[in-house]
Order: structure tokens, then C-alpha cells, then sequence
């Protein structure tokens, strides 16, 4: 889902069923701007569904992809298609991820199931005319440049991995850090995507949930990592001992101090304390929401106030395996981190 640039009234929504819309969200009246299966169901082999998705609001255009690796672009000032359908990943692969540049516009990022995520200028958007290829091991689930600059690109791979690149005009061969993190999953869940948070103006400061499971107080708990992408380390684990459930969808207010998350079918919205006991003295019905923050390596609880999956995997970064012969900085998290002074939830 993307809300329009320009009309806060308006959200762009795009699902599996191949089908992309416009929403009056006073009215709740769609308006379908495309259709990529207008012959309806004739088995998995041809069935299109959509998945990446983003606006650029500089060129008054949006981008969405799909399972077959093909790019579509719509003019949000007609809300009508232009140009060509477009070939950008391998054929037959799922494009996941679309990310413009927040301060070049031309300047795209995209990745897919088929282990890359891909640079390209969407003034000469042609296959294979990609300005630079970021090689995975396993399927990339995100990839966004720095929310301030640009100038950085972080990507999330399902082999327990998170990568980031310092400087989008050096060499792309190999990212200048891999984070170990626990987001693999199995399927039934929506994939883990590392986010940056938008208010950090080191744009270091990242938010992931994570699938293995810690044991808190007796309790087996998948906590939402806060993590400081420059050094790897853990900054701080939100979890509440009521949600027993996976998180694997997180995003961070643009300019509050708010996070919210989707675990299962509930959605979680996570505050700072003290702006909620101002906010919500006289509620009586108030939920105690534990945070952990790693200091000298151990848990330390703090409480604040807001409003059964299966843990069984392996985690890879917990066991021997084969050592990685590329030359970027591997860290691990959570394992062995410091604490680090900071305004999270």
C-alpha cells in the first residue's frame, strides 16, 4: 500500500490478485487502474500477482512488479499506464522489492527471488541496462536506499542476512558490512524486511523483527531487534510477554517516536512511556509492553506501557558451518552485543 503524493485521501494498492487500485478512503470506493489477469484463473503457469510497489512523486509516477520479474508504470496524474511492460529481474521471478532514491529521483532499486537486487535509472529503464547488480546467496526479501541521503543501501537476504553498502557510488561487488540476524523463515509468514528508521540522522538505526524465539522470564518471546547497522550491534528488543507470536512486519513513524507492527492478525502500535502516561493518565485499562536492552551482554528489563508460531528452526548463525569468502565485515546479532543509549520503544 503507498497513500498518494499529493491527496492524503487516496492509497495504491496492489495484491495477488494481479489487480491494482485506487482507493477514496473517505468513500472506501476503489478505482481499478490495472488488471494483469483480465482472462481470470487458467491455473498457476500464467496467474500474475503483484508484489513490489513505490512512488515517485517527482516524476508523478508509480511503479509496481510482478512474479513474472516484468515492471509496470502508471502515470498517478491520469492514473493510467505508460510505456512498455518491462523485463527487469529473471524470468519467471517474483520482483519483491521497488525503492526510489529520496533525493535522485532517477534512481531506482530493485530485488527479487532470483538473488539480486538491482540499481537502475528510470530514464533509460530498458532489460538489462541496470546501472549495478547486488549479487545474494538466497532470496533478497528488501533492499531501500538511506532515508535521508540516499546514500546508503541496506538489504534483507534469506540466509540470515543483513547487508549494507556505505556508499552507492563505490564498488557494489561486495557490501562493507554483513549483519548475522535471525529472519529466516518457512512459508506462512510474511517475509522479514530490515527497515531504516527515517528519524535517525546518522542513518544507522534499523528495525527488524526477528523469527527464532529467546526465553524471558519462562516465556518464549520473538522480539522486534533494534539494531545499529554501523557496527552491527543490538540497540534494543521490544517485545510484550502477552504476544507469543512472530512480528515480521514493522515500519517507524516518519516524525513520532511510534512504531507499529503486524504479528498474525493483530496490528501493535509501541510508544515511549512517558508520552503515554501523559496521554492516557485516566485509562485504567493500560498493557505492559517489556523492553529489553542488552547491557554487558545481559537482559535488563524496563516496563513501559501501550496500547503460535513455530520456533523451531535452525538458525545458521548459532552453528559451524562453511566460513564466507567474501571480503565484507561480518558481525552478529544479537549475540555478544553492547548496550548503546537510545530513544526506542
Amino acid at each position: 500500500m503507498k497513500f498518494h503524493p499529493m491527496k492524503d485521501g487516496y492509497i495504491y494498492t496492489s495484491g495477488s490478485d494481479g489487480t491494482l487500485s485506487c482507493t477514496d478512503i473517505e468513500t472506501g470506493v476503489p478505482i481499478l487502474l490495472m488488471d494483469i489477469n483480465p482472462d481470470g484463473w487458467n491455473g498457476p503457469a500464467t496467474w500474475r500477482m503483484l508484489y513490489g510497489m513505490d512512488i515517485n512523486s517527482e516524476k508523478d509516477l508509480l511503479l509496481v512488479a510482478d512474479n513474472f520479474g516484468i515492471l509496470y508504470q502508471i502515470d498517478i496524474r491520469s492514473n493510467k499506464k505508460t510505456g512498455e511492460p518491462i523485463l527487469i529481474h529473471k524470468k519467471g521471478s517474483k520482483v519483491v522489492g521497488l525503492h526510489f532514491n529520496p533525493l535522485n529521483p532517477d534512481l531506482l532499486i530493485s530485488c527479487g527471488n532470483d538473488h539480486f537486487a538491482r540499481l537502475w535509472d528510470i530514464r533509460q529503464l530498458k532489460p538489462g541496462t541496470f546501472l549495478g547488480e547486488l549479487k545474494h546467496p538466497r532470496v533478497v526479501n528488501s533492499a531501500y536506499f538511506s532515508p535521508r541521503t540516499g546514500s546508503k543501501i541496506m538489504t534483507t537476504c534469506q540466509d540470515n542476512r543483513i547487508r549494507v553498502w556505505d556508499s552507492i557510488f563505490g564498488d557494489l561487488s561486495y557490501p562493507s558490512r554483513e549483519i548475522v540476524h535471525s529472519h529466516d523463515f518457512n512459508r506462512h509468514l510474511t517475509c522479514f524486511r530490515a527497515e531504516w528508521d527515517p528519524k535517525d540522522p546518522s542513518e544507522c538505526l534499523a528495525v527488524i523483527g526477528r523469527y527464532i524465539s529467546d526465553n524471558f522470564n519462562g516465556v518464549a518471546l520473538h522480539p522486534i531487534d533494534f539494531i545499529d547497522t554501523s557496527n552491527g550491534q543490538l540497540v534494543a528488543e521490544v517485545m510484550d510477554p502477552n504476544i507469543t507470536t512472530i512480528t515480521p512486519v514493522n515500519k517507524l513513524h516518519p516524525r513520532e517516536d511510534i512504531l507499529a507492527s503486524g504479528s498474525s492478525r493483530s496490528l501493535f502500535i509501541w510508544r515511549p512511556k512517558e508520552e503515554i502516561d501523559s496521554d492516557e493518565m485516566t485509562n485504567e485499562k493500560t498493557h505492559k509492553v517489556s523492553i529489553y536492552t542488552v547491557q554487558n551482554g545481559k537482559q535488563q528489563k524496563g516496563k513501559f506501557v501501550d496500547g503460535n508460531d513455530d520456533d523451531d528452526d535452525d538458525f545458521p548463525s548459532k552453528k559451524k558451518g562453511k566460513s564466507n569468502t567474501t571480503p565484507s565485515k561480518i558481525v552478529t546479532c544479537p549475540a555478544d552485543a553492547k548496550s548503546k543509549k537510545s530513544r526506542q520503544k
